[in-house]
């Protein structure tokens, strides 16, 4: 009897939390774009962070999604740790919505109502593909299976007026003054790391609440634990990223370790406070579950409000806390030379905007160094390497978006014809600048296919290959020197020769792994081996491209 109680309530947090994964997929499919559009809109404005965090956790309905999210955004370098803390903030507030809906929904309306009418409505739009709603659809049928799942929960717990033994079980612990708060804190932590949902946490709290296993001070530990072990979601997601987004995901850690902190000598006048507040008894029931549900809001409103005015402090803080890691860059993405309004004179803006592409072209300079490094050691593990690739590469599609973005408002104003040239010869250095980025990036992960398949190219092909990647390194270098001046018509015919230098490597070494493919040598490594000297020699015509457009420059 034991085990089928264990299993129903298992079972019905599984759909529940199956319920609650369809839906937040489908709402951040249907509106993704929009809620990475509001992320990207973040400034230094650390109320408008936290306003963001809170609408977007609220509209999607996990603050694990939000603050995962965030720690990718911060990897990728489009949010600042600054800025991500914020977003944290608001994201627990946001978070408290969940309870609410369950709180008052969830117990006080019959499921049916809800439940049925939803997967009625969403059935048919997830499988109707000429309607086009198929994501809004996905949305509204994990709705139904969210309040199914919780429906079940409710009936899967037994009641305690029929095992009293439940009752005096957890009464060993209610009598333990502050240790009783941090066990139930350490319970409410665990529950939520297992589940990797707070929101999930939560709906089973406020079960046990209404089912009567456990009083409001109990209740109230256990929740505040669930923040504790929300952040385990960012935690794991910060595994393995840059330097900012671990820094990101400890913020989070801290901003909540911290709550739970000052919670625990403030814990009884708290409850009293959302007593006054709340109207009705704070028992079994529907009255226990809205108090719940408003110390949760309540608790994360006032630790935002504490904690606001010291987000430039808890950056300083995770930065001592979280090093660098040896071989570790810290690439932040910024824009030195430009400002975002582009408020100087035309031509000032130009000028800055060249130490910018000088910048770009000595980043991707330093991914091909990168990618040679990791391929003349095949033997040795190099992740470390291919992420930092990963993340210059990253960089240069965000410094390719802004410079062209600064470069077309530049062009709106009144520049002469020279300087209107410049701007057009700009942009195109800009992509193809990113384009060889992409290339480098490209080669890394061939290098990195090689390690992880064990692929052994021949020894007469390593060799040949090393003259060809001097060349292109060469030419990389060449345009990084001269990537601030007029290219002379000497220089011109100078790229154009390194340029045929690349194209004759290129077929000579594709015509000796054709050669060795007719004489049985591996089918997989001269594809490899193929592949590489391509998208080398693509770096050299994207090489000739910005020497082509830095002839346009005066």
């Amino acid at each position: 009897m034991v085990f089928i109680t264990i299993f129903n309530i298992m079972g019905s947090l599984g759909l529940f939390l199956f319920g609650m994964k369809i839906m937040s997929d489908g709402i951040q499919k249907a509106a993704g774009r929009r809620l990475q559009a509001i992320l990207k809109f973040m400034t230094g404005n650390r109320f408008l962070a936290v306003l963001t965090g809170f609408l977007v956790t609220g509209l999607i309905q996990s603050s694990s999604a939000t603050t995962v999210m965030v720690v990718g955004f911060v990897n990728a370098g489009l949010l600042t740790l600054k800025q991500a803390i914020g977003v944290i903030m608001g994201a627990n507030i946001g978070t408290t919505v969940t309870g609410w809906i369950v709180a008052i929904v969830g117990f006080k309306v019959k499921i049916a109502v809800i439940a049925l009418p939803a997967l009625a409505i969403g059935l048919p739009l997830r499988l109707n593909t000429r309607l086009g709603k198929q994501d809004w659809g996905e949305a509204c049928t994990g709705l139904g299976l969210l309040f199914l799942g919780l429906e079940f929960l409710k009936s899967s717990i037994p009641s305690i007026q029929d095992n009293p033994e439940i009752l005096h079980f957890l009464a060993n612990f209610t009598d333990l003054g502050a240790f009783s708060f941090l066990i139930f804190v350490a319970v409410g932590t665990i529950v939520t790391i297992i589940v990797q949902s707070s929101s999930a946490a939560m709906a089973i709290t406020l079960t046990m609440a209404y089912s009567g296993w456990i009083d409001f001070p109990t209740a109230a530990a256990i929740v505040l634990g669930e923040n504790i072990g929300t952040t385990a979601t960012a935690f794991i997601a910060s595994i393995g990223t840059n330097v900012s987004a671990r820094r990101a995901s400890r913020a989070h850690t801290l901003f909540n370790v911290f709550g739970v902190l000052w919670m625990a000598f403030l814990i009884k006048p708290f409850l009293a406070l959302v007593d006054l507040i709340v109207p009705g008894s704070a028992g079994t029931g529907g009255g226990i579950t809205a108090h719940l549900a408003m110390f949760h809001t309540l608790f994360n409103l006032v630790n935002t409000s504490l904690c606001i005015g010291f987000v430039g402090r808890i950056e300083a803080l995770v930065k001592k806390l979280v090093k660098v890691h040896k071989g570790e860059e810290e690439l932040l993405y910024q824009l030195k030379y430009i400002s975002a309004k582009g408020q100087d004179t035309a031509e000032l803006n130009i000028a800055n905007a060249k130490l910018e592409l000088s910048r770009m072209a000595g980043l991707v300079g330093r991914m091909f160094d990168r990618f040679l490094l990791v391929f003349k050691n095949p033997d040795k593990k190099m992740g470390n390497e291919v992420e930092s690739v990963k993340r210059m590469e990253d960089y240069t599609d965000r410094m390719q978006e802004d410079i062209s973005a600064f470069l077309a408002r530049c062009a709106q104003q009144s520049l002469n014809q020279a300087s209107a040239n410049n701007v057009n010869a700009m942009i195109r250095i800009a992509h193809e600048l990113e384009t060889i980025g992409d290339s480098c990036f490209n080669l890394m992960i061939l290098a990195q296919r090689r390690y992880e398949g064990a692929i052994v190219l021949p020894e007469t092909a390593l060799i040949d290959l090393q003259p060809y990647t001097k060349v292109v390194s060469d030419f990389i270098d060449f345009i990084t020197e001269r990537l601030n001046r007029h290219l002379s018509q000497d220089d011109l015919e100078a790229a154009f020769r390194l340029e045929r230098t690349v194209n004759d490597y290129r077929n000579r070494l594709k015509d000796e792994a054709q050669e060795r493919l007719s004489k049985g040598s591996e089918v997989k490594s001269e594809l490899l081996y193929i592949e590489i000297v391509r998208q080398i020699e693509q770096i050299g015509d994207q090489a000739l491209n910005v020497a082509q457009a830095l002839r346009q420059i005066r």
